[in-house]
């Protein structure tokens, strides 16, 4: 399951073809629900793209400098730790 929560966000349809109107301030929260899917690949020359989708088909890719990759790996290995919950 996707969620996609935009705020002040208009856009307009006029002839087939979407525009975005209003100011810039937007911003975005998307959420994934129930990854059936995860991929890991370069993406650039000095960033790390994470691809995540579910069983519908959804889709969301985050590209993060490695540093970042490396915290999300530290986080994983700290909550099987703490937690035991991947097990």
């Amino acid at each position: 399951m996707l969620s996609l929560d935009l705020e002040r966000f208009m856009l307009e349809l006029k002839e087939g073809a979407l525009k975005h109107v209003g100011a810039s301030n937007k911003t975005a929260t998307v959420k994934l629900y129930d990854v059936e899917g995860v991929e890991l690949r370069e993406f650039g020359d000095e960033r790390v793209k994470l691809a995540f989708e579910d069983e519908s088909g959804n889709e969301v890719e985050v590209a993060v400098a490695p540093e970042h990759a490396r915290e999300v790996a530290r986080g994983v290995e700290m909550l099987e730790d703490e937690s035991g919950v991947f097990e």
